[in-house]
């Protein structure tokens, strides 16, 4: 689906007023424009931005597999430092280095009060919002040299000098759900976990996995490169589908019973089905991939409904205080998420970003873009 860059010229800064962002214009078709940098209105804040990446969703909403707005300004991932404080706005300095998770609660509405941050549905506690992911879908995004944060005294968070912006970039979203993958699924001390689909949420919660304290992880995947990083975050055991009949090596490993949790990290039937094949009775699935298909639930795996399994989903945790304590297990060295950026682009380049993720071109994982 080829991708088309018009309106500005490489090397070239955007005039006095505007900014350079990567738009969506319609159905495979991105455009790097300049477009007016936005003002921070009372209780708002404008993030002048130093790091971006691009998400697996990102790519959904190219293939109109989400629909947004045309001219919507992608992305959700950022690292910045604050540009313009509205009025209102207190315990903040114009040159802070923040950021906020891809999911922006607005603290108030009744998801958030039911500490459902990610279904957050505003101050005005409309139930036919789409949920707590506005950057990039329902407000312009990070793929930019500037945004306006919402609801900043929820969001905002403070990124310590010690860390870089590729330290900490990774949390705002895959971090964050990949770990809560494991988290929701309530892994416990010596479980047996697998994760299918080690792609950037797949190795997160790899690393989730590792956190809570399984035993044995189990890492899933087709790319060797992946399956090589997926030991780094914390796989004890990786499986090629291309080499091995993947279920029947994990009911081995689990001397036949079947492993306590399976993570699917893909959104795909195929590897939601392999779960269900492979984790025991009273075991969980935890649902993290995005799917854009139907999902089918096969009977002689289900055990009729009688095998007290768990079927759980996630989406992204977010706001300040749930930042806060990422970037604590990144400060106390728990966890690093840095070898899973294997390419940085400038933002004039951000369309041969877009392809290279787009195609999984030269075994990239995540890509940081930079302005």
């Amino acid at each position: 689906m080829p991708l088309i860059i018009e309106n500005v010229k490489k090397g070239i800064p955007a005039p006095e007023g505007y900014m350079k962002a990567a738009v969506f214009k319609e159905i495979g078709k991105l455009e790097l424009q300049n477009k007016s940098i936005p003002k921070a209105g009372p209780g708002e804040v404008v993030i002048r931005t130093t790091s971006t990446t691009i998400c697996g969703t990102d790519i959904h909403i190219l293939h109109g597999e989400h629909p947004v707005e045309e001219n919507r300004t992608l992305g959700h991932e950022h690292v910045g430092v604050v540009h313009e404080i509205g009025t209102g706005v207190q315990g903040l300095s114009i040159g802070e280095r923040v950021m906020c998770g891809s999911c922006t609660p607005c603290g108030s509405c009744y998801y958030c009060q039911k500490n459902l941050s990610s279904q957050c549905i505003g101050p005005e506690n409309d139930f036919t919002t789409p949920g707590g992911w506005r950057l990039g879908n329902t407000i312009d995004g990070t793929h930019a040299e500037y945004f306006k944060m919402p609801f900043p005294k929820h969001n905002l968070t403070k990124v310590p000098d010690v860390l870089s912006d590729e330290e900490v970039l990774l949390l705002t979203d895959i971090g964050s759900t990949g770990i809560a993958a494991a988290e929701n699924a309530e892994i416990q001390i010596g479980d047996m976990v697998v994760v299918f689909a080690c792609g950037p949420v797949g190795l997160c919660a790899i690393a989730g996995a590792r956190l809570k304290g399984a035993s044995l992880i189990i890492g899933v995947d087709g790319n060797s490169e992946r399956l090589r990083i997926a030991k780094e975050m914390g796989a004890d055991i990786t499986l090629n589908f291309n080499d091995v009949d993947v279920v029947k090596e994990i009911l081995n490993l689990s001397d036949g019973r079947g492993v306590d949790v399976a993570i699917e990290a893909l959104g795909k039937e195929e590897t939601f089905q392999s779960c269900l094949k492979v984790i025991r009775r009273g075991g969980c699935i935890s649902s993290v991939g995005i799917y854009s298909g139907h999902v089918q639930i096969p009977i002689e795996h289900f055990a009729g409904g009688m095998g007290d399994h768990r079927i759980i989903t996630t989406l992204c945790p977010g706001g300040r205080e749930r930042m806060n304590q990422l970037i604590s297990l990144v400060s106390q060295k728990r966890i690093d998420l840095t070898p899973m950026i294997t390419h940085r682009f400038h933002i004039d380049d951000v369309v041969e970003a877009y392809e290279i993720f787009e195609k999984a071109k030269d075994n990239i994982i995540k890509a940081v873009i930079t302005f």
